[in-house]
């Protein structure tokens, strides 16, 4: 298949398990490059263990998945750190370094992910605290943020290595509605500049605004809303 036409994502008769017991069974969906997609259910319907699997957290035990070209289930604990420069993840509660600033957060990410170049890490930096809208917050502690330039600070730590998808847990769950939705705006122009993204919510604004792909974990299953008839109302 030609590598430009490929999912960017894809799971083929997937068990996704919390701990030993199994939460998501026959899971079959695709992402495709440049897609936007929301993950929907209850708290325990296994949209954290899904995401977890897919970025190599939690092992894929029984079924396949692909994503931005390795196999999760042959992956080596060797590789996921590569696995893990081509992907963005973007948790709820932020997971920032409390004690060093934004610039010391973002550096220690691309040190850590091979970045060696003195003035291209500088740029780098630059160039997605300008994307994120913090360009005046450099020398800033977390502590000194809102929770919107905190979240910021995340999604630009995950914009870092141009990842081909982001991998969003909940990333509008502790902020005020009025901050989500420039959040939100934030995802979709990120989207629109060529980058998949999968995002976990319990927002039904965004669902009923925005017309995206919904996948819904329900009763052990994932329903895909391209082919089943997903609610969205206030069961989840």
């Amino acid at each position: 298949m030609d590598f430009s036409t490929k999912p960017v994502l894809q799971v083929i008769q997937a068990t996704i398990f919390q701990g030993e017991t199994p939460v998501l069974s026959d899971v079959n969906f695709s992402v495709e490059q440049h897609e936007f997609v929301f993950l929907i259910g209850r708290t325990g319907s296994g949209k954290s263990s899904l995401l977890k699997t897919l970025y190599a957290d939690l092992k894929l035990q029984s079924g396949l998945a692909e994503i931005v070209g390795y196999s999760l289930t042959k992956i080596k604990n060797s590789e996921v750190p590569f696995l893990r420069r081509k992907i963005g993840i973007i948790f709820q509660d932020f997971q920032l370094f409390s004690d060093r600033t934004v610039w010391e957060n973002l550096l220690f990410v691309l040190k850590a992910t091979g970045w060696t170049d003195p003035v291209k890490i500088k740029e780098r930096i630059s160039e997605v605290l300008i994307q994120v809208g913090l360009t005046d917050s450099l020398q800033k502690m977390p502590h000194q943020l809102s929770g919107g330039e905190q979240q910021r600070v995340v999604i630009a730590r995950a914009l870092l290595n141009k990842p081909s998808i982001l991998l969003a847990d909940e990333p509008t769950g502790n902020l005020d509605p009025d901050v989500a939705d420039g959040i939100f705006k934030l995802f979709q122009d990120i989207n629109k500049k060529g980058t998949a993204i999968l995002m976990a919510t319990h927002n039904h604004e965004l669902l009923r605004k925005f017309p995206y792909r919904v996948l819904k974990c329900e009763k052990g299953r994932l329903l895909d809303s391209q082919l089943h008839d997903v609610s969205f109302g206030s069961s989840f």
